[in-house]
This record gives structure tokens, C-alpha cells and sequence, in this order.
């Protein structure tokens, strides 16, 4: 499961296609966990026979699975003038300064630095992240913290879209 590539700029023909396109996809350890999860729930129900092992096995592998597919659906895409975030929708033109989190940075603004009133997509699994600020008045959002395998690229796409 590796995150999607930053998709090329879009062609004349397609002006709603994505600049950049990443989803937060769930490790594969993670999707070791979901069996073991699955072996658990098999394990529990084994004193009471075949069929409720395997309907325990089936059943804690599932309600597992789609608890880390859920959490690892998260996308962000810079498509059609604005930044989407999970389910935030941001028009770039409402966004200020751009900058690239490093793994230190970005814990740094996941803690001490981070202000309650932050925007944030973020995921434990990955180091680094964007913070894009809010430049809209109006708006009581300071910044938008993304975590990002390709901070780079989103930050080109996001210069993209301005231009």
C-alpha cells in the first residue's frame, strides 16, 4: 500500500484534474496487527467450537480491517483552485505562506507549537507534513497542518494553483 504519486499538471482539456493527489494509507505493519486482531477474536471463541471460531475469526478480522482502512483513507488533493483535505475544502486563494515540515518540525507543530484552533490532517505513520497558513481574515483558522509523505510536491502544486 504505497501513497499515491503527485499526480502532473493537468492537461487544457481537463481543468478539474488533480495537481496533486496522496492518500494516508495505513502501514503494512499495521495490517499485521488486523490479523493478529482476527487470530484473537478465532482464539476467543474457541472453547465454544468450529463454526463461532471461525465466526470470530471472520468478524474481528473485518471490524478490524475496516477500522485501519477507515483511518488510512484520509486523501489530500490540490484540484479545481482549492486544497482538499480530508473533508475540509479550502480555496487556495484563502491561503498565505507555505512550509515543508521536516520530521522534527512537524512533531514540533504536532505539540508545543501547535495552536488549538489549527486546521490538522494528521497521522502518527508519517514524519512529515505541510503548514499552510490561513491568510482569509475572516476565518478563525491560523494554519492548516497536513501530514505528507510528498511535502515538496504539495508545495509546488499549491504554487501551481496560484499561478
Amino acid at each position: 500500500m504505497q501513497p499515491s504519486a503527485p499526480s502532473p499538471a493537468p492537461s487544457p482539456a481537463s481543468p478539474a484534474a488533480p495537481r496533486f493527489d496522496e492518500r494516508l494509507t495505513a502501514p503494512r505493519s499495521w495490517w499485521v496487527i488486523v490479523a493478529l486482531l482476527g487470530l484473537s477474536g478465532g482464539l476467543i471463541t474457541f472453547p465454544l467450537g468450529t463454526v463461532p471460531t471461525l465466526v470470530g475469526l471472520i468478524a474481528a478480522s473485518v471490524l478490524a480491517g475496516v477500522a485501519v482502512s477507515s483511518y488510512g483513507s484520509a486523501r489530500i488533493r490540490v484540484v479545481a483552485g482549492s486544497l482538499v483535505a480530508g473533508d475540509a475544502r479550502i480555496p487556495v486563494a484563502a491561503l498565505g505562506a507555505a512550509e515543508a515540515l521536516d520530521a522534527e518540525e512537524a512533531r514540533a507543530w504536532r505539540t508545543h507549537k501547535a495552536d488549538p484552533r489549527a486546521f490538522m490532517l494528521m497521522r502518527s505513520y508519517v514524519p512529515t507534513a505541510v503548514r499552510v497558513v490561513v491568510a482569509d481574515p475572516a476565518d478563525p483558522t491560523p494554519y492548516v497542518y497536513l501530514s505528507s509523505r510528498e511535502p515538496e510536491a504539495l508545495l509546488a502544486a499549491l504554487e501551481a494553483e496560484r499561478a
